[in-house]
C-alpha cells in the first residue's frame, strides 16, 4: 500500500466522517500492491473507531481490508497463528468488549474464511455475542432489541461462528458450543426472540449429538509443505504427467491416484458418519444433564427431543 493510503485514513480519523468518494479512493490506493503494513492497518482501526457515521459501505471495506491483512499476513496463507490472534484481540478489546459492529464483523469474518484459527479467538468472538444477548448490551444491540433476548443479527453471527471453517469442530458443533446454546436458551426463554433462534438451538444441539464433523483441517505445517510442493519447479502436474508416461497402461489410473486407498478412506468416512448419527450412552447422559439443569422441560427442549427422536428413529427418554 502507499503513503497516500495512510494519509487518507488519518484525515478520516481526524474528521470523524467518511464519504463514499473516500472509501472508493481507499480501495484504489489500498489494493494497488495487494499488501497492507501494520501501520496502515492501525490507521484503519483508528478511522473506524472515530468515524461516527460510517455506514454499511465503510463496514464492508474495513472488514474486507482487515480480514485480508489478518488471514494472509502470516505464512502459510490462511492460517492464523496465536500471536496474530492475540494482537487482534488486544487491538479491539475494550475492557472485555468489542466496541463497534465493524470490529465484531471482522472477528467473525476472519474465523469464517481462515483455514484454521486459534481457539482463543473463537472463544472471544462467541463470548461477545453471548454476552450481548444475555446482558442486552453491545454492538449487536444497536437498533435491535433493547432487553434480553436474541435478535436476527445475533443468530446469524452465532451460526457463522459455529460452522466457520476455522471452527473448533469444522462443519460441526462442539460440546462447548452446544452448552453455550443451552445457556442462551435458558437466559432468553421468556424473552422476545427472533424466529430463527428456535431452529438454531434445536438443530445446533442435535448436530453436536448426531452429526459427523468430518476430519480436522490440515495443520499449518502440512499446509506449508503442500504449498511448497505446488510451487516447486518440476513438481506438481508436470511430475504427475511424467509418472503417467512411465506407468503400465494396463494398470490404468488406479496406480497413479491410489484409488483403492481413497476408496478405503471414503468408506471409513461413511462408517464414521453413520456411527455419529446414533445417540451414544455418553451423549444421552450429557443431554439428560443439560435438560435437568432447569428442572422442567421447556418448549425448546421438547422440540429438541422430538427432532432427535425423528432423526434416530428411537425414543429418547429424559430422567423423570
Amino acid at each position: 500500500m502507499s503513503f497516500d493510503f495512510g494519509n487518507l485514513t488519518i484525515q478520516i480519523a481526524e474528521d470523524g466522517h467518511i464519504s463514499a468518494a473516500e472509501i472508493l479512493a481507499l480501495r484504489r490506493l489500498g489494493w494497488a500492491d495487494g499488501r497492507m503494513s501494520p501501520d496502515e492497518a492501525e490507521t484503519l482501526f483508528v478511522a473506524n473507531e472515530t468515524t461516527a457515521d460510517s455506514g454499511a459501505d465503510w463496514c464492508d471495506f474495513f472488514v474486507e481490508a482487515m480480514t485480508s491483512f489478518v488471514v494472509h499476513t502470516v505464512e502459510p496463507s490462511g492460517y492464523i497463528d496465536q500471536e496474530m490472534a492475540d494482537e487482534l484481540i488486544a487491538r479491539i478489546d475494550r475492557d472485555g468488549r468489542v466496541g463497534t459492529m465493524a470490529e465484531l464483523e471482522l472477528l467473525i469474518r476472519v474465523i469464517e474464511v481462515s483455514t484454521s484459527a486459534p481457539q482463543t479467538l473463537r472463544d472471544y468472538a462467541l463470548r461477545q455475542v453471548e454476552e450481548a444477548v444475555t446482558q442486552g448490551e453491545g454492538p449487536t444491540r444497536h437498533g435491535q432489541l433493547t432487553t434480553q433476548g436474541i435478535n436476527t443479527t445475533e443468530v446469524a453471527m452465532l451460526r457463522r461462528l459455529i460452522f466457520g471453517t476455522g471452527s473448533e469442530r469444522p462443519a460441526g458443533v462442539s460440546k462447548a458450543e452446544a452448552e453455550m446454546l443451552f445457556r442462551i436458551k435458558d437466559a432468553t426463554l421468556f424473552e422476545v426472540n427472533c424466529p430463527e433462534w428456535h431452529d438454531l438451538f434445536v438443530k445446533g444441539v442435535a448436530q453436536f449429538l448426531l452429526g459427523f464433523g468430518g476430519h480436522e483441517a490440515l495443520s499449518a505445517e502440512r499446509a506449508a509443505e503442500l504449498e511448497a510442493f505446488m510451487n516447486k519447479e518440476g513438481g506438481g502436474i508436470g511430475g504427475f504427467l511424467s509418472r503417467m508416461a512411465r506407468s503400465d497402461p494396463r494398470e490404468g489410473f488406479g496406480s497413479l491416484l491410489e484409488l483403492d486407498s481413497e476408496e478405503d478412506e471414503l468408506g471409513a468416512w461413511d462408517d464414521d458418519a453413520e456411527a455419529a448419527a446414533a445417540l451414544e450412552p455418553a451423549e444421552q447422559v450429557w443431554l439428560r444433564d443439560m435438560l435437568d439443569a432447569d428442572e422442567e422441560l421447556d418448549e425448546m427442549e421438547k422440540a429438541l427431543i422430538a427432532f432427535i427422536d425423528e432423526e434416530t428413529g428411537e425414543k429418547f427418554v429424559p430422567r423423570p
